[in-house]
């Protein structure tokens, strides 16, 4: 009988060298392990995997679907050591993934939720600095959560202006050029952060409280507290309903991308430059966003409608 344990971590090691995270992975595999051992299997079964998959009673088919596929995947390197292995065949569970439409934030609700930020609880008033902060770049820049959470002291460039993203989602580092004002924003955060700790607990740029590492976590809790304050979301501030803080992310490149089609500028030779700037891998992803909001779509159609009409680099 095989250890479960022990293929596990073989087929994690594995994984990671061929430059896969999986550390939700990892979490959930684990899960999976210590509950083939509770039913006592001595191989991988389908009506198991589905079991295990289906498990978070009130969850939604979306995540017993990814809880599966990660089951699934999981199964099949396992099956190269123990031919009585069953891989669950592919939509086991159905689910048909469909894409929230982004919230396209208005630059009077952005102000709102920057200065409800302002009035968090804070202690010494960092972590009201901290917040306002990290929104206004979230919003000025649309990068990533999880990126503004792992940007270093010296990965922000005052004297260029400029920010460095490292190991990004799809493990590539990129260069983000900032606005004069954001910068200087940035700098003001990062003097008062140094007055409040001249050693922080963490080397990252934006820091709690208590100088450590913010969390995604937090950082999601506090926008969803400020977005209630200022009439955003319903009242329960984990209800799960309303805008996200990802969606400023969107509303940068919906923005970018309307100010561009206003300006008569050529947006197909231009959208190349916003997918690096995104950090998008395909510019299939960037395109997404002319279907998603309707005002980008019409203006879109316009230009098909009028191909003749002013047009700059």
């Amino acid at each position: 009988m095989i250890s479960f344990s022990v293929v596990l971590k073989d087929y994690l090691a594995l994984r990671r060298r061929l430059g896969f995270d999986l550390k939700t992975s990892e979490k959930f595999l684990i899960k999976f392990v210590g509950f083939l051992k509770e039913q006592k299997a001595s191989h991988i079964t389908t009506d198991l995997a589905i079991r295990w998959a289906m498990q978070p009673s009130g969850a939604q088919p979306k995540q017993w679907a990814e809880r599966l596929c990660k089951a699934r995947r999981f199964a099949q390197y396992v099956s190269t050591i123990d031919p009585f292995t069953e891989i669950p065949p592919r939509k086991s569970i159905p689910y048909y993934k469909s894409r929230k439409l982004p919230h396209i934030y208005t630059d009077t609700e952005i102000q709102k939720i920057i200065n409800a930020a302002d009035r968090l609880p804070s202690r010494m008033g960092l972590k009201r600095k901290t917040y306002v902060t990290l929104f206004s770049l979230l919003a000025a820049t649309g990068i990533r959560v999880g990126e503004a959470i792992s940007l270093a002291s010296n990965d922000v460039d005052f004297q260029e202006g400029v920010l460095t993203i490292r190991d990004t989602k799809f493990g590539k580092s990129r260069l983000v050029p900032l606005h004069l004002s954001t910068t200087k924003a940035l700098e003001d955060y990062a003097s008062y952060r140094d007055h409040v700790y001249k050693t922080p607990l963490a080397p990252n740029f934006f820091v709690s409280d208590h100088g450590k590492q913010l969390t995604g976590t937090s950082i999601r809790w506090n926008f969803a507290k400020c977005s209630c304050r200022v009439g955003l979301r319903k009242p329960a501030v984990n209800n799960g309903h309303g805008p996200r803080i990802h969606d400023l992310r969107h509303s940068f490149a919906v923005r970018t991308l309307i100010n561009w089609y206003k300006e008569g500028v050529n947006v197909e030779q231009r959208l190349p430059t916003l997918t690096t700037y995104l950090g998008h891998t395909k510019i299939n992803f960037t395109y997404w966003y002319l279907t998603a909001v309707p005002e980008l779509l019409k203006l879109a159609v316009e230009r098909l409608d009028n191909p003749k009409g002013a047009m700059t680099l």
